[in-house]
């Protein structure tokens, strides 16, 4: 997998995966650089392919590589994640990511990614209408919808990214369990 995350890197793949089912998802991706298709009939690729081939997801794929959790993101689900940008990464501490990489860490790694991802199919639509989300390692995220949406202290940049086995909703920030 790391080969391939190499391979797509090198050769600069931003090809278009899963389709948008939302207008404003669409003109937030236009103003934020996140180049993931409008295209419903794309939304045949799993979470992981989608993330990948978007071309802006790469530090979270090469994490979920490390953590394990490719797999079962590719798995049936539904699954929506809430899926930060190389961007939100970058913006971590120095050394959080490359710490978080290493093997003495993954259980601490797994933690972190377990809690950008809820059980289930949940839109925009849904999302507008809750306040909290259980996450699949056990947290609970905060939703504030009075300005745009927030999770926690992350902005929703781009959402209802559809995919075969679920959902992304882009984010600008690293969700950090408590």
């Amino acid at each position: 997998m790391l080969t391939r995350l190499a391979l797509i890197l090198a050769i600069g793949i931003s090809g278009m995966a899963c389709g948008s089912s939302s207008d404003t998802a669409s003109a937030t991706a236009a103003t934020s650089g996140d180049d993931l298709a409008t295209d419903d009939a794309a939304s045949a690729q799993d979470i992981v392919d989608t993330a990948v081939g978007a071309g802006s997801f790469t530090t979270l794929a090469a994490a979920l590589e490390a953590a394990g959790l490719v797999e079962t993101l590719r798995g049936d689900g539904p699954f929506t994640v809430f899926a930060p940008t190389d961007a939100a990464f970058a913006a971590l501490p120095a050394g959080t990511v490359e710490s978080l990489l290493r093997p003495e860490n993954r259980e601490q790694l797994v933690a972190v990614l377990k809690y950008h991802v809820v059980s289930g199919d949940v839109r925009a639509s849904d999302v507008v209408n809750l306040a909290q989300a259980t996450t699949v390692q056990g947290g609970v995220l905060n939703i504030d919808v009075v300005e745009g949406v927030r999770i926690n202290d992350a902005n929703v940049v781009q959402a209802d990214i559809v995919c075969a086995n679920g959902v992304i909703h882009v984010i600008d920030r690293v969700l950090l369990p408590e």
